[in-house]
């Protein structure tokens, strides 16, 4: 079992920035990757970001260039620095991990930190 608490989220006016973490406890050794996903109000739940055990990154295309995910092993910690935030920004995030199964990945979910830009 893996347990994912975030935290960080707030009200930020547009162009600033915000730094989200994500702990990770538990069984975690198997983990092959952990990132970020949000959802804004009315929308469906999208990829901001990704990490691979390996330390590849994948960005979703509205944050490229603005946003940076980065990892600290010895914390069991992954961060997502938000830069130039707008006001699209806003939304649910979610901290996500995957573990690689032999039936196929499994996936963890934190309990969400709201970030809000008002226009």
């Amino acid at each position: 079992q893996v347990q994912l608490v975030e935290s960080g989220g707030g009200l930020v006016q547009a162009g600033g920035s915000l730094r989200l973490s994500c702990a990770a406890s538990g069984n975690i050794f198997r983990i092959n990757a952990m990132g970020w996903y949000r959802q804004a109000p009315g929308k469906q739940r999208e990829l901001v970001a990704t990490i691979t055990s390996g330390g590849s990154t994948n960005y979703g295309d509205s944050v490229k260039g603005r946003f940076t995910i980065s990892r600290d092993n010895g914390k069991n910690t992954v961060y997502l620095q938000m830069n130039s935030l707008k006001p699209e920004d806003t939304a649910d995030y979610y901290c996500n991990a995957a573990e690689l199964r032999t039936t196929g990945y499994h996936n963890y979910w934190g309990q969400g930190t709201q970030v809000t830009v008002p226009s």
